[in-house]
């Protein structure tokens, strides 16, 4: 249906920067390190752990680490700059440079460390981590990007629909990260999830603000969260395609849009799905993949100031390589 991994691994390819798999003696990451480096997706591999610990790791599975480096926070170089650093960061919490050089030692605060001090461009964590301790990692040291306040996420939805979307692919945001956001984290979400588009999917961006009304077809609080919402990001990126509130149909199809919403130059042709709320996009997006049998790659991280992605414990080794890719792309 979608060449889309291919995409992603060629641009990783192109890019050639210096990627982080913060789990560095986890059995599918090392293998999927190896698989990376064999592919040349990044310059460099970066695994983290103690190295006797990654070392016996790999020698255990037959992996070989050739070409791949190994971070060890505790014999680094870089243990005292890395330490006052989170310090720096850290202190207005009432944490002590002490507390700092013992905490920045985890392999997630390590990691997301070496992406903040230029040492490496993208991380990839989460085989044997949670998502609360990946984002809190992220948030407390790569932090999000200059003018977002509320990182989200989104979904690459590749369908064999070719009349609809972007030849059938779509960006489905927020479907993972905030519950339920406010307008303006709606509107950051708009802004990000349009970025996405153009990175992931290579297509100019129709982005439009989901409900269950379209321009005004029913009232209520929910229905004016998402037209605040459309009113912020209108101002913040005055050339962004982007209208709503919209229903799914009017957003996607030509003629349901001519009914419900002439005039919008988003209806009838978005290939940016925006849901008001945590619980539509993450049911929306497995509603796709399952009834309609559609590729889904995600969640990819969003507004952060340097890309990190989290993997879901469950991952295959083929799905950490296809992740840094991804991953991978977002720093070229």
């Amino acid at each position: 249906m979608s060449n889309f991994s291919e995409i992603m691994k060629k641009k990783a390819k192109k890019a050639q920067k210096t990627l982080v798999l913060a789990e560095g003696t986890e059995e599918r990451t090392l293998q999927a390190a190896r698989k990376i480096k064999d592919q040349d997706l990044a310059k460099d591999v970066i695994l983290v752990g103690k190295e006797d610990d990654v070392k016996k790791a790999a020698a255990a599975l037959g992996v070989s680490l050739e070409g791949i480096l190994i971070s060890d926070p505790e014999k680094s170089e870089y243990l005292d700059q890395f330490a006052n650093e989170y310090y720096e960061m850290r202190k207005h919490k009432g944490m002590s440079q002490e507390q700092a050089r013992v905490d920045i030692l985890d392999r997630l605060r390590w990691g997301a460390m070496l992406v903040h001090m230029d040492k490496a461009d993208a991380m990839v964590a989460g085989a044997v981590s949670t998502t609360a301790d990946v984002l809190r990692a992220a948030f407390a040291i790569i932090k999000c990007r200059k003018g977002i306040k509320s990182a989200s996420s989104c979904f690459v939805m590749a369908t064999d629909k070719k009349e609809y979307g972007a030849n059938g692919s779509f960006i489905f945001s927020d479907c993972a990260t905030i519950p339920n956001p406010t307008a303006e984290q709606l509107a950051e979400i708009a802004e990000l999830a349009a970025d996405s588009c153009r990175t992931f999917i290579g297509a100019e961006p129709y982005v439009s603000l989901l409900s269950y009304s379209t321009k005004g077809s029913a009232k209520g609080d929910m229905i004016d969260k998402v037209t605040a919402a459309l009113a912020l990001v209108k101002e913040k990126c005055p050339d962004l395609h982007v209208d709503g509130e919209l229903q799914a149909d009017a957003s996607m199809v030509p003629s349901v849009a001519a009914l419900k919403a002439p005039g919008s130059d988003v209806a009838g042709k978005a290939n940016v799905l925006v849901f008001p709320d945590l619980q539509a996009g993450n049911i929306g997006y497995k509603l796709v993949q399952r009834l309609a049998g559609a590729e889904a790659y995600g969640p990819i991280l969003q507004g952060f100031a340097k890309p990190i992605s989290d993997l879901s414990r469950g991952c295959s080794v083929d799905d950490i390589v296809v992740t840094s890719a991804i991953t991978l792309a977002q720093a070229e």
